[in-house]
């Protein structure tokens, strides 16, 4: 199929109606000047072919391609094309009978559009399928290439070139057929979805619905079956059970009767047993109220006025080691103040003492300034006398300068040409010893190496040991910090225990009862599981607490037995079980009270002032909860028996002040605090343990370290031993007289340096005298003014000179005062007062040794106290074991009497028992025979069935059932059946049949349709499979014909496609140039034509592999120079000869090729069409009116 004519009216530049017939089936070009319409011809072409981006024919909108925008009364574009379709091959599908097609497409203004196939309208998918049948899709062009297509292809991504693959091989058309079926698949999702939805929002919900109601149905008849059954077991087991009691209760009343006599007589003994135990209870009552009362009142009262002396000794004693402490403490102030002091005159004395040196150096600073002051007034002097100051500082006229300047002249002369005599002697002597020399190193070669040899070996050995990392140092600070913690940890251990000696009561040690036992259980004393934020309430809470603290927590009263009875404990203790213990804590309301009566900073619960564990809490409130801390007596006697508070308070200093009306207080030792001990310990065993844990890590580095410090020390070894043979050969070395030239050698090489640098700087002074003679000279030609000169710097140097000297005076002046004030501190005020310090001393000391004297007094007196406090105890102690043994006594005599009375209770109970089941018994046989007569008359069946009443394997055996579970039984399913009742649908069994006809009904059309997707799914897989492996066929193909056309038009080059790294060819395919054997990383490398040509011949490359009727080419030679036009022509003729090309160029290397070439050109605002035959065509082409015959040099011109 190729076209035959195209007839164009009002389409773009085209006004009138153009008709351009007799195409060539083969090569057809068009050319003219730009604007005259040569490219519209093309878009007439693509118009009709079904073009939708308009920007390809470079328009906007529809209307654009009328002419003019139909502004110029024309208001309707028409493009008709005649297609040749003699080639059934190439035919479009469906219309294989037609030998020639006529397709016309219409545009109005206004945007109305229209097709027509042979003169019959057609809708745009219609002819769109027509052209994509025979691969002419106009949307996915490869047979069109357009003006700068070229350089499009050169910018294509991957997935853009597999494009152009898969519009050759022809699978286009399969995607949109695919995306149809994918359009059905959706619909049938839809459906899928609106049978689901009505499955669950409609039938399942009814489904279930009426299976639960036949279920409930069907278990209301079960129910009914079961009462039945159930109510005729019940009443004969009860109508068995009342007729038994009947026949039995007379038996039973008489055993009852003769139990009560029984006990009556066990009742009366009990009695008389009660009376002679309390007459003995009497007795023993007189005796313990008698003698042995009265004696222990007398020894308490003892007891308590012995105490209280006690308490009297022990304050007095209390304060006067206070005051010693305190007289101590005083001394020690006077000492820190005397070193103090001592230590600010040091500091003064070193201040003075630099002070002194700096004003003696501003002084001498002074003198040197004066010294310049009167240089410079005799420098000024002298260049007022003609004279100028040489460089020793000496004052000279013009003439001496320089006749001193020539004498220096002179003898650095003469001394720069002897140094170049020693330096050519120099030259020539190393002349000689190099040669000898050389002789020289041959001969100490052998030693040399082995010298050489063995500085290899220590720098060896020393790289060896850098390598190893290790450093002296740092093992050496890592053992000085293990012997430093060694002594700290034997510090913390003995202050540990120490305070443990001090206190052995705040140990705790027992040992687990088991073997699997948790230690976690046992949580500790009490002391030890809370701390003190703030230390000054530290006495109040051990007063609070009491022997409290010592009490040991336990999380139960089990773990609290196994320590008692397994833990193996050292002495007696109180156990605290978290589970158990009660605490009667202060309402917060009552706290709140007491903190409005005082401030809120002045009183506190004692709970509040501590921070413990929350799991502790019971413990703790049992310990502080019921006692408030204030900071001074008034404010404790004012809370204590305020009416809104009434509880027990503590001061800060222990007093103790209860609203009962007891007062405790007096002096109490705050030093000896047992709290603030057991804070310090607790810190001592923090830094032990902290010290232990660096002994540990210092430890490890340590052993780290010693394989290392191991090979250190063997490498040092080695070293030092290397060093000394590298020392031996050296100095051997040394020795032999071959090396001693060499030294020699190098010695003159060093003085002929010696002797080049004295030869410059004899040549450097020589210059510079010489240019200071001149300038000399110079200076006596313009004496005058010379002199004003200088005598303006002379002025300006005596200026300074003296400013300097002013300033140093001030200096000087300001020093010497500070030394003054200095001197005057140190020697009167601080002296003074380190005197008065010195002398505070000695008192001191008498006021320490007479506190030290009232200590023995006061001790000798405590101890006589607690002397007489012991012995009164043990009294005491021996009084109390004989009231203790009378009262065992009576207790023994009360728990007989309790145990008598308990019996005597007892009885009483069981008479009252047996009068009860007596009478019950009575009842119960009457009620049993009104129930036998009641079952007789209500139940007939019972008659008929009573011989079978507990018979075994009936119905009525009672053996078998649980007649109470049965009885309850039938009151639930009664309960159930009237329940039941009121909501069970008897039509349940038919509406549920309907529901599940319907239910089936819709998942057999859900089953219709899943299959019927599943099936489309499967179709687009296999079409996919197909597609890819035509793709792949086609990308070989076109692959080939790709490197086959480039390396015929770019000898010497190579081209291919080829996927991307590492990913497969549907992912996209790239173009890959190569010169020789290089590969271009990029086709950015290239020039523009080698580009073009690149793209040029993919195109043509996808033509060849499955070539469509027609292809159009515009100006795609426009970057390309003349021989590669040429050549791209010739490949066409001869290359493509089965389709029809349309090719617009401006290029006579292209359209000389050509077998018809149309001419436009624009006339009075209107394109038109010229034809000529260039060459003959492979086909016969039959016009209307003539046969076109080749021409040869001139082109036979025909007016279209």
């Amino acid at each position: 199929m190729y076209i035959k004519e195209v007839i164009i009216d009002g389409f773009k530049s085209y006004a009138q109606r153009t008709h351009v017939k007799n195409f060539d089936p083969l090569f057809n070009a068009i050319t003219g000047l730009n604007g005259s319409g040569k490219s519209n011809i093309l878009d007439a072409i693509c118009f009709v072919l079904g073009i939708s981006n308009l920007s390809q024919v470079r328009a906007t909108s529809l209307q654009e391609l009328v002419y003019k925008n139909g502004q110029a009364g024309i208001t309707k574009a028409s493009v008709t094309i005649v297609f040749d379709n003699s080639d059934k091959k190439q035919t479009p599908v469906g219309y294989e009978n037609f030998d020639e097609l006529t397709i016309t497409r219409q545009v109005v203004v206004g945007g109305r559009n229209r097709y027509l196939i042979n003169g019959s309208n057609a809708n745009n998918n219609r002819v769109s399928d027509l052209f994509r049948s025979v691969q002419l899709n106009i949307n996915n062009p490869h047979f069109l290439i357009m003006q700068g297509r070229i350089t499009k292809v050169l910018n294509m991504k991957p997935q853009e070139i597999l494009s152009m693959i898969e519009e050759a091989a022809g699978t286009s058309l399969y995607e949109s057929k695919k995306q149809s079926a994918l359009k059905t698949i959706e619909k049938k999702d839809n459906k899928l979805t609106d049978i689901n939805k009505i499955l669950d929002e409609e039938l399942n919900p009814t489904l279930e619905k009426l299976k639960a109601e036949r279920a409930s149905y069907l278990e209301y008849q079960k129910i009914q079956r079961q009462i039945e059954t159930l109510t005729r077991l019940v009443v004969a087991y009860k109508y068995t059970r009342a007729e038994h009691v009947d026949q039995n209760a007379a038996g039973e009343v008489v055993s009852l009767q003769d139990q009560i006599k029984m006990v009556d007589v066990e009742v009366d003994k009990s009695k008389g047993e009660i009376e002679r135990l309390k007459e003995e209870i009497r007795k023993l009552e007189q005796t313990k109220k008698g003698e042995a009362s009265s004696k222990l009142e007398e020894l308490e009262s003892q007891m308590a006025d012995c105490s209280k002396k006690e308490v009297k000794a022990k304050s007095d004693l209390d304060n006067v080691l206070d005051a010693v402490k305190q007289e101590e403490k005083e001394k020690e102030a006077t000492l820190k103040s005397i070193k103090n002091t001592e230590n600010l005159i040091s500091n003064k004395s070193e201040e003075l003492t630099s002070v002194r040196a700096e004003a003696d150096k501003y002084i001498e600073l002074k003198e040197k300034e004066r010294e310049n002051v009167e240089k410079a007034e005799a420098n000024y002097e002298s260049v007022q006398a003609g004279q100028l100051e040489g460089e020793d500082g000496q004052q000279m006229t013009y003439t001496e300068h320089l006749m001193k300047l020539k004498d220096e002249l002179s003898e650095a002369q003469t001394a720069n040409q002897q140094a170049k005599l020693k330096l050519s002697h120099s030259q020539s002597s190393i002349k000689k010893m190099e040669a000898e020399s050389k002789k020289a190193e041959k001969e100490i070669a052998r030693e040399k190496g082995e010298f050489d040899a063995a500085v290899k070996v220590v720098e060896e050995v020393e790289r060896k040991i850098q390598r190893l990392g290790f450093s002296q140092d740092s093992h050496n600070e890592l053992q000085q910090k293990k012997r430093t913690l060694e002594n700290n940890v034997a510090t913390a251990s003995k202050q540990v225990n120490e305070l443990v000696h001090k206190y052995p009561q705040l140990q705790f040690d027992y040992t687990s009862p088991d073997r699997n036992f948790d230690r976690s259980r046992v949580k500790g004393l009490v002391a030890d599981l809370f701390s003190i934020p703030d230390t000054q309430y530290a006495m109040a809470l051990e007063v609070a607490a009491g022997g409290r603290l010592y009490n040991v927590v336990t999380d139960t009263e089990d773990t609290s037995a196994l320590l008692i009875k397994h833990g193996q404990l050292r002495r007696r203790y109180v156990m605290i079980p978290l589970n158990k213990i009660r605490s009667n804590v202060i309402d917060r309301e009552v706290v709140n009270n007491a903190k409005r009566l005082v401030g809120s900073d002045n009183c506190h619960l004692a709970l509040d002032v501590i921070k413990y564990d929350k799991q502790l809490e019971p413990a703790m409130k049992y310990c502080f909860g019921g006692v408030l801390i204030c900071k001074t007596k008034e404010q404790a006697k004012k809370v204590a028996f305020d009416k809104s508070v009434k509880k027990k308070v503590i001061t800060l200093e222990g007093d103790v002040y209860d609203p009962a009306g007891t007062l405790t207080g007096g002096s109490r030792n705050s030093s000896r605090c047992v709290l603030k001990e057991l804070a310090a310990c607790k810190q001592a065993r923090t830094d032990l343990a902290s010290f232990k844990e660096q002994y540990r890590k210092v430890e490890e580095q340590l052993h780290k370290m010693e394989r290392v410090a191991q090979q250190w020390e063997e490498l040092s070894g080695q070293l030092r031993l290397k060093k000394h043979e590298r020392d031996l050969l050296e100095d051997r070395l040394k020795q032999t007289s071959h090396y001693k030239d060499i030294e020699e050698l190098r010695k003159t090489k060093e003085d002929l340096a010696k002797q080049k640098e004295i030869v410059d700087n004899f040549n450097d002074k020589e210059k510079n005298l010489l240019k200071k003679c001149a300038e000399i000279e110079a200076k006596m030609k313009n004496f005058k003014a010379e002199q004003e000169k200088e005598l303006k710097k002379a002025k300006k140097r005596l200026a300074d000179a003296k400013s300097r000297l002013n300033e140093c005076s001030k200096d000087a002046k300001s020093r010497e005062n500070k030394l003054k004030e200095l001197e005057l501190e140190v020697s009167s005020e601080l002296a003074k007062e380190l005197e008065n310090l010195r002398s505070q001393l000695p008192k001191c000391d008498e006021a320490i040794a007479a506190a030290k004297s009232q200590v023995e007094g006061a001790q000798s007196k405590l101890d006589e106290c607690r002397e007489i406090k012991e012995k009164l105890s043990s009294e005491l102690e021996s009084q109390r074991e004989l009231i203790r043994q009378c009262s065992k006594e009576i207790e023994n005599f009360v728990k007989e009497q309790k145990a008598a009375e308990k019996v005597i209770s007892s009885s009483g109970i069981k008479l009252k028992e047996l009068n009860h089941k007596l009478t019950k018994l009575n009842k119960e046989a009457n009620d049993a025979k009104q129930q036998v007569e009641y079952y007789l008359n209500n139940y007939e069946w019972i008659a008929s069935e009573k011989q079978y009443f507990g018979q075994k394997d009936t119905a009525y055996d009672f053996d078998k059932h649980d007649i109470k579970e049965s009885d309850k039984k039938l009151e639930r399913l009664k309960t159930n059946k009237e329940k039941l009742s009121k909501s069970v649908n008897m039509r349940a069994m038919h509406l549920l049949g309907e529901a599940e006809k319907r239910y089936l009904d819709l998942v057999k059309r859900k089953d219709i349709v899943t299959n019927d997707k599943q099936k489309i799914n499967k179709v687009i897989k296999d079409l996919d499979e197909k597609k890819n492996r035509a793709v792949r066929k086609a990308w070989e193909q076109v692959n080939k014909d790709f490197g086959s056309i480039f390396s015929t038009l770019l000898p010497g080059a190579r081209v291919k496609l080829q996927t991307l790294e590492g990913r497969p060819v549907t992912d996209g395919l790239e173009v890959k140039v190569g010169f020789g054997e290089v590969w271009k990383e990029s086709l950015t490398e290239l020039s523009g034509g080698q580009r073009s040509l690149v793209a040029l011949s993919l195109i043509l490359s996808l033509l060849l592999f499955k070539p469509a009727p027609l292809y159009i080419l515009d100006e795609v030679d426009a970057a390309l120079d003349l021989s590669h036009t040429q050549n791209i022509g010739q490949m066409l003729r001869a290359h493509f000869k089965h389709s029809q090309f349309v090719v617009v160029s401006l290029k006579d290397g292209m359209f000389q090729n050509a077998n018809v070439l149309f001419r436009t050109k624009f006339v009075d605002g209107v394109s038109t069409v010229t034809r000529h035959t260039q060459h003959a065509s492979s086909q016969p082409v039959l016009t209307d009116k003539e046969n076109i015959q080749p021409l040869s040099k001139k082109n036979k011109k025909q007016k279209v």
